[in-house]
Parts: C-alpha cells; structure tokens; sequence
C-alpha cells in the first residue's frame, strides 16, 4: 500500500497534465476557429464583390461592343461614299478638262479603302479621298452644261446626304469611344478593365486639313 503523500503526489501530476492537454486542446481549437473566421471573412468579401465584378465586365462588354457597332456604322457611310466614287469620275470625265493626277488620286485612295484592314488605315484612305474629291467638285462648277444631266445631280445629292451621314455616325462614333473609354480610365473599373485586357480606344480623328466634308454647292 502506497503512502499517502505519494498518492497525492500522483494524483497533482495527473491533474497538471491533464490541465496541459485541455489548454493545448484549447489554444488549438482557437488556432482553428481564427484561421476559419479568416477564411469566412474572405469568402464573404468575394460573395460580396463577385455581382460587382460580373456587373463591371458585362458593362464593359456591352461598351467594348458599341463601339464596334459605332465603327460599323462610320464604314458604312465611308464605303458610301467610295462607291459614288466611279460614277461621279465617269460622268465628269467626259465634259470637263482634268488633271490627270486628280483621278490617280481617287483610284488610289479608292483602292487603298478596299485593301485597309485596320482602323487608323481606314482613316488614312478615308482622308486621302477628301481632297481629291473636293478638286473634282470644285472644277465641275465651272462646267455649267455638266451641272444640268441629271445623272450629275442625282450624283451630288447622294454625295451630299453621305457626307451627312459620315459626319453623324463620326460623331457618334466619338461619343461612343469617350463613354467606353471613361469606363475604362475610371478607378475601380480600371482595375478590372486592366485585368482582363480593356484597352481604351482611339477617337476618330482626321489627318489636319481633311477634318471638313467637300462642299457640295449645285
């Protein structure tokens, strides 16, 4: 039988290193729960931004695609105008006296319409036809007999109702650009416009000395 005083010796021991283990059983839980709490408020901030990321990139989208559109509308009236292109040099042709580079000068920007395949290229050929067609315009009102064949008018009134049609659809084009481009320039849609690769886009802007449409005076 053991001695008293060694029974209880034991029996402090015993108590001491179950104290141990609860408060390394505790300190561990805590351990745990702090690195879940961590992990919930992390999920919670991405639930909670989630709808506005989604929201950001679908607004982009939708802009990235009017400016597009916007494009789209600005080539129509250009690839209007380049289509009256032959017929206007057909019937001026034969009834008034040109230099010959003014019609070099129409096939050329013409054909560099036609072969463009970028923007900033479609603006260079787009500028080189203005003056050339404005020197075209501007000689056949010396030649009062072609003024009066109806093929010429009707030739002028749709240049007319294209150059309209051009400045409009450049403008809005512009105006279009400027909308998507503060959207994308603009903290803290940048952030997301920079991480999924919204560049900010170019303004339709002329060549100096082409910014103004060929009158059209008959």
């Amino acid at each position: 039988m053991q001695a008293p005083h060694l029974l209880f010796k034991r029996r402090r021991m015993s108590l001491s290193l179950d104290f141990c283990y609860t408060c390394r059983a505790f300190f561990f839980h805590l351990s745990l729960m702090k690195k879940f709490s961590v992990l919930w408020v992390i999920l919670g901030g991405l639930l909670l931004l989630a709808p506005w990321v989604f929201g950001s990139y679908n607004g982009l989208i939708r802009q990235k695609e009017g400016v597009d559109a916007a494009w789209a509308q600005v080539e129509t009236q250009y690839q209007r105008r380049f289509d009256l292109v032959p017929n206007l040099v057909n019937t001026v042709k034969g009834a008034a006296e040109f230099e010959q580079q003014t019609f070099t000068d129409l096939a050329e920007a013409r054909s560099r319409w036609q072969t463009s395949t970028s923007r900033d290229d479609k603006i260079a050929a787009a500028d080189s036809l203005g003056p050339a067609l404005g020197r075209l315009i501007a000689v056949a009102e010396n030649y009062p007999q072609l003024q009066a064949t109806q093929a010429f008018r009707d030739l002028m009134a749709q240049l007319e109702g294209t150059e309209n049609r051009i400045s409009v659809s450049r403008k809005d084009f512009n105006d279009v650009v400027q909308s998507y481009n503060v959207s994308v320039k603009t903290f803290p849609r940048n952030i997301i416009a920079g991480m999924l690769g919204f560049a900010p886009e170019k303004f339709f802007q002329n060549a100096p000395g082409s910014e103004n449409a060929p009158s059209v005076n008959f």
